[in-house]
């Protein structure tokens, strides 16, 4: 289980580490607004985080 944990944790921060190298701050931002809309079940918060994933993948 320690294992299972650890290896999340290392795959989670290697995940953000990528995002906020290719796409900045922003990335991060759209990356925390997906994440806590599909946490809360939110709708407004994931539709939020696509549009501005969506507005950095075609500045990019």
């Amino acid at each position: 289980m320690v294992l299972f944990q650890l290896l999340s944790t290392v795959v989670v921060l290697g995940f953000e580490q990528l995002v906020q190298w290719e796409y900045g701050p922003m990335g991060m931002v759209c990356l925390c607004l997906l994440a806590v809309g599909m946490r809360m079940r939110n709708s407004t918060c994931v539709s939020l985080g696509a549009v501005v994933f969506v507005l950095l993948m075609v500045q990019a």
